[in-house]
């Protein structure tokens, strides 16, 4: 009985296989229709149009295409500091997001986690943000207590949790950690947490990682904590809020995950380098498969536009 069962997963890989070829003879082809009507003059109904950005974003979540990811130097920046720190460092990683921005953010915190820990650090996690306790309490599930099952909590990382106050916050840890965070989200007294044994303020930390794009977020981290402490601070950010960030790299921020793509060039440096991590969930790479193919076919549409303007005003001149 179980030999019947085992010839589906090659089924399914065939079937995804087959199912990326003909989504791309039919974009390819849908394509080269659209230039041939376009150089005649002839009018496209713009509800084609849409239809092809519909495929081109459907048929790689049906048939998941995937595409290689190099991380660019502003990535690479993040993940070469925490691969250089030794291990026992102290690692902050603040959820500053909500759950609209987590699709796009989450990723990159998921990865850092899992290179942090994977490195040997010890990590504090905490949130500025209300909303961005129930995510890290989901990444807390999902990525650690089921990626590293041996490590416990409070000696090897903790979560201190949701800390009402904004700017506040970062004004008090900065000089007193214990202050503001007096005991974990476990109501653990501070000084009976290993993790924290060595950390007075900030300054004792070796990298913060601030996770978000919104407000308090990256800019408060170095505004209130990285400049007036010296502390190394490196950012992951919604791809509408990178642009805003890059102002402050390479000196006030030591690297910058942007995006998908950020959350995919981390996460791809990370499986190439760390063979444990080949069959782990990997979102921002799956993500950048329906990005990638619907700005070609975006990118298609602007250079067939072009092109069959100007075939059709040298018909014109010719024809006067």
């Amino acid at each position: 009985m179980t030999d019947l069962f085992m010839p589906i997963p090659l089924l399914s890989l065939f079937v995804e296989s087959v199912g990326r070829i003909v989504s791309l003879i039919i974009i390819g082809g849908g394509l080269l229709w659209l230039f041939i009507n376009a150089s005649r003059g002839k009018e496209v109904d713009r509800r084609i149009i849409f239809l092809f950005i519909f495929i081109s974003v459907a048929a790689p979540i049906l048939f998941p295409i995937e595409f290689k990811e190099k991380a660019t130097p502003v990535v690479k920046a993040v993940y070469d500091r925490i691969e250089s720190l030794p291990a026992d460092s102290r690692v902050l990683i603040s959820f500053d997001f909500d759950p609209a921005m987590a699709p796009e953010v989450q990723p990159m915190a998921n990865a850092i986690t899992r290179h942090s820990l994977a490195k040997g650090h010890k990590v504090i996690f905490m949130s500025l943000f209300a909303t961005g306790q129930g995510l890290l309490t989901q990444s807390l599930e999902e990525v650690v207590k089921q990626g590293f099952p041996h490590l416990e909590e409070q000696k090897d990382y903790v979560n201190l949790g949701y800390k009402a106050g904004n700017e506040g916050v970062l004004n008090v840890i900065i000089t007193d950690f214990k202050k503001m965070f007096p005991t974990d989200v476990n109501n653990t007294p501070y000084e009976n947490i290993p993790v924290l044994e060595r950390i007075n303020s900030c300054k004792d930390l070796d990298l913060v990682v601030s996770i978000g794009g919104g407000k308090p977020g990256v800019k408060e981290w170095v505004l209130f904590v990285g400049d007036p402490g010296g502390i190394p601070i490196a950012a992951g950010v919604a791809a509408v809020v990178a642009p805003q960030m890059y102002p402050y790299y390479p000196k006030q921020l030591i690297g910058i995950l942007g995006g998908v793509k950020g959350a995919a060039e981390y996460e791809s440096e990370l499986v190439h380098n760390y063979k444990q991590f080949e069959d782990v969930d990997t979102p921002g790479l799956k993500m950048m498969g329906p990005q990638t193919l619907a700005h070609t076919v975006i990118l298609a549409f602007i250079l067939i536009g072009n092109f069959s303007f100007f075939i059709l005003r040298s018909r014109k001149g010719k024809e006067e």
